[in-house]
């Protein structure tokens, strides 16, 4: 099924508007017309499926180390397995061009119980076309057999909508399109997603599907949606941290479903509520160096607007009976602790007081909101890296336990909140822990998932 320069341009605009391009769609209206893999259990032995694989890992020394989501994919590429397809697994490897995927093929390949090759060199990006020598390959391959290509971000075809706007996309469409239809082509036809955390706008995983004939979610990729993210829809309570601003607006897209009661926040996300209760309430408060224009071009500065922003949501917010709880106090660069920065103070972690007010609210939620609430946790409180920056999410991570113990489901984002989780507590102290950050916060929050938009589209043509 070719896709056209004209209709790749149409498919890219609807994935660059995001939550414009279809503002009434939910989440489930996008998981409710996306086949899932047994929908292709009809596919013969021998066709050839192109896997779009979550193979973004560090494989450690032994299964178990470090392939989480790789041993996601294990389901999913079993029963391709055991069907007789042989699939070509794709995907990227962190962010620089130069990563190679060739420990993840090695350990696809333990995983699986047999040899897995990598495959360099598979795509052109001067001619836009793939390879000939892979096409052969797997023309030659045997049934059931396995094949990795190497990390797609070598190619500047897979990064090109990172930073596209509309007006470029006469410009990149007929590319995109060769490179789609040279996917089918040459590679396969059939198309499945099992990349759960690969929320961006990569090629492989938004534009790939325009020109496949039938398309597919991944078993586990459809679990996570299908099972746990259902359950933080309807949650009670939201964890918002870290130093993206932009939370913001994840906050009021869960804010407006209408479940909410309370709202925990720290980092940028927590200065910006922080300043708006001062606005609101006549006790105005300094962000410090966060609010100076001077730093515009770092990521924790907080404009004008974001905090009017902030002052919306509150308001709303509290109209709806939202409790928020936000720091009381900060440790500044030099590990000193204040309840008020001055104009240069950068907040880089919560403080003593700020630890205790966070505990004293959970206890809070937990003797009122009673068996069968949610929580939903994203991010870390501080630059927990650093051991001086550390106290404020080494003494949160605790507190989530604390509330599965008292009943509560408790869901972590993934990204760096289960990286905290893995360092300060144990897997069984929340219900569940995702392993993606950025995809379930689309997910949760303001934006809709860009490959559950192109998997739409490809289903629905």
């Amino acid at each position: 099924m070719a896709v056209s320069d004209a209709s790749l341009q149409t498919w890219c605009e609807t994935l660059l508007r995001g939550r414009a391009a279809s503002p009434d769609m939910s989440l489930n209206d996008y998981l409710g017309a996306i086949p899932r893999l047994e929908s292709l259990a009809d596919l013969p032995a021998g066709t050839p499926v192109l896997v779009r694989g979550d193979v973004d890992a560090k494989p450690g020394a032994t299964i178990g180390e470090g392939d989480i989501r790789l041993r996601s994919m294990v389901e999913s590429l079993k029963y391709g397995i055991g069907k007789g397809w042989k699939q070509i697994v794709f995907g990227h490897i962190g962010r620089e061009p130069e990563k190679s995927l060739d420990k993840v093929a090695k350990r696809l390949g333990e995983l699986l119980g047999c040899d897995v090759p990598l495959v360099d060199n598979w795509y052109d990006d001067a001619t836009g076309e793939v390879s000939d020598s892979l096409t052969g390959q797997i023309a030659t391959a045997a049934p059931g057999s396995v094949i990795v290509l190497q990390n797609t971000r070598k190619y500047e075809i897979e990064r090109v909508l990172w930073k596209a706007k509309e007006t470029d996309l006469p410009q990149l469409a007929p590319r995109l399109a060769k490179f789609a239809n040279q996917l089918a082509e040459k590679i396969a036809k059939v198309y499945v997603n099992e990349a759960f955390s690969a929320g961006s706008l990569d090629a492989s995983s938004v534009v790939a599907p325009a020109s496949m004939e039938r398309v597919a979610l991944g078993r586990y990729a459809a679990g996570e949606f299908d099972g746990p993210m259902q359950r933080c829809l309807k949650a009670d309570l939201a964890v918002f941290s870290g130093i993206k601003i932009d939370k913001l607006d994840d906050m009021e897209a869960m804010i407006a479903r209408g479940t909410i009661k309370q709202i925990f926040a720290s980092g940028s996300l927590a200065m910006a509520i922080r300043k708006a209760i001062g606005q609101l309430d006549g006790a105005p408060i300094s962000l410090g160096a966060a609010e100076d224009p001077a730093n515009s071009g770092a990521p924790w500065y907080i404009p004008p607007a974001r905090v009017e922003q902030a002052k919306a949501i509150v308001a709303d917010g509290r109209e709806k009976g939202i409790t928020f709880t936000v720091p009381c106090d900060s440790v500044i660069e030099d590990g000193s602790t204040k309840d008020e920065l001055s104009p240069r103070d950068q907040q880089l972690d919560i403080g003593p007081k700020s630890i205790k007010h966070f505990s004293e609210a959970v206890g809070t939620f937990i003797e009122n909101a009673g068996k069968g609430a949610v929580a939903f946790h994203n991010g870390v409180f501080g630059v927990f890296e650093d051991p001086r920056f550390e106290a404020g999410t080494k003494a949160w991570i605790p507190e989530l336990k604390r509330m599965k113990q008292g009943g509560v489901e408790v869901y972590v984002g993934g990204g760096e909140g289960g990286k905290a989780l893995e360092k300060y507590g144990e897997p069984d102290w929340v219900t569940h822990c995702f392993t993606a950050g950025g995809t379930v916060l689309n997910a949760l929050g303001s934006e809709p998932v860009p490959y559950l938009v192109a998997l739409h589209a490809a289903a629905r043509t």
